[in-house]
């Protein structure tokens, strides 16, 4: 027996060890301190800012593109070798100004020779006539001449008008974007000789979403922002009144004045139409958060009938924003923003306001 229990002491005392803990246990004698129950404060301590609602332009703004007023590619009506391109590159040109002039070749010979043919056709006929009227001659030879008379006038103002197009002038004013021929250039009739820009006005194109085209009619103002921050006022001159099949967007022309023609066509530019005046808050874009059915809002302090401060979400409505700040309709005129906090409290959670340094930590 005591060799027994010497092989299995180790054993013994394990198991009345397990008895004791098992029996601290059901009896609930526990000394250890009881844990820590007591309840977070009911109130949450926040920092409020009064917002007050002030007048805010209501836009539609759009992005689109400058087109210049008109682009012309002006071509020869004549053929020829190119003998003087007088305007360089980028000038400013007015309608009728000269760009080239081709050389005249052999057309003062054929000139001269086509007015003496009428000379001569115009003596035949003046004798025709005198005769016919005598009764020396049939009014049918008369009419002959009278015939070649007018060939021959056909013919001096065809050399005449080929002379005229061997000076080959804008038709319109402008720039000269591009000249294409060069001295020493042959050109053929129809062949283009240089490319006229008309940039004043400017046309901003931009496309309406379907949803807003009821708010874009012909002469409204319009704001229009290039590449470099200029901002110029244009007018809406044109929406058209048939959607694009692709994106059921509608086409519209801003006119922009550009009078000095420093500005670009062909770039990017940011239109604002001004649709109407409403009363807004300007608020940090930090301030909006969604609740749980993913509305946009804010948060606000607000006094329970009972008297107590109570944080409310209330739904608003973005209408304009920069890199600043958002304005939103939806609040009253005046509102207790919550401004520092506003992440730790729901709807309807009792506030305590508190100056902004307390309220920060």
């Amino acid at each position: 027996m005591t060799s027994w229990l010497s092989r299995n002491a180790g054993r013994l005392v394990l198991l009345l060890l397990a008895l004791l803990l098992l029996g601290w246990v059901l009896t609930g004698d526990n000394d250890a301190p009881p844990l820590d129950t007591r309840e977070r404060s009911a109130t949450v301590k926040v920092a409020v800012t009064t917002s007050h609602a002030q007048s805010v332009e209501r836009v539609l703004q759009l992005q689109g593109q400058v087109e210049p007023e008109q682009v012309v590619r002006v071509r020869a009506k004549t053929g020829g070798e190119v003998a003087e391109t007088p305007v360089e590159e980028g000038a400013v040109v007015e309608a009728g100004q000269l760009l080239a002039r081709l050389e005249l070749d052999d057309r003062p010979a054929r000139l001269s020779e086509a007015k003496a043919a009428e000379r001569r056709a115009q003596g035949d006929f003046d004798a025709s006539s005198r005769l016919a009227d005598q009764g020396f001659q049939g009014r049918l030879a008369a009419e002959r001449a009278r015939a070649e008379l007018e060939a021959a006038r056909a013919r001096v103002a065809a050399i005449e008008l080929d002379i005229a197009h061997t000076q080959i002038p804008t038709p319109i004013a402008g720039v000269l974007n591009r000249q294409i021929v060069r001295v020493g250039d042959v050109v053929a009739v129809g062949e283009p000789v240089a490319e006229i820009v008309e940039n004043n006005p400017l046309r901003a194109v931009v496309r309406i979403p379907q949803h807003r085209i009821h708010e874009v009619e012909e002469g409204q103002v319009a704001r229009v922002t290039f590449l470099d921050d200029q901002v110029r006022e244009g007018t809406v001159r044109y929406v058209s009144t048939v959607a694009e099949d692709e994106t059921r967007t509608f086409r519209a022309r801003v006119q922009v004045a550009n009078p000095e023609r420093n500005l670009p066509s062909g770039t990017s530019v940011t239109v604002e139409i001004p649709v109407e005046q409403v009363r807004a808050h300007a608020l940090s874009p930090a301030l909006i958060s969604q609740n749980e059915a993913g509305e946009l809002g804010v948060k606000v302090a607000v006094e329970a009938d009972s008297g107590e401060l109570k944080a409310r979400f209330v739904p608003v409505t973005p209408i304009r924003a920069d890199a600043e700040q958002v304005w939103v309709t939806g609040l009253d005129g005046t509102v207790r923003l919550i401004s520092l906090g506003q992440g730790f409290v729901r709807d309807g959670d009792a506030i305590e306001v508190v100056p902004t340094a307390e309220g920060a930590r």
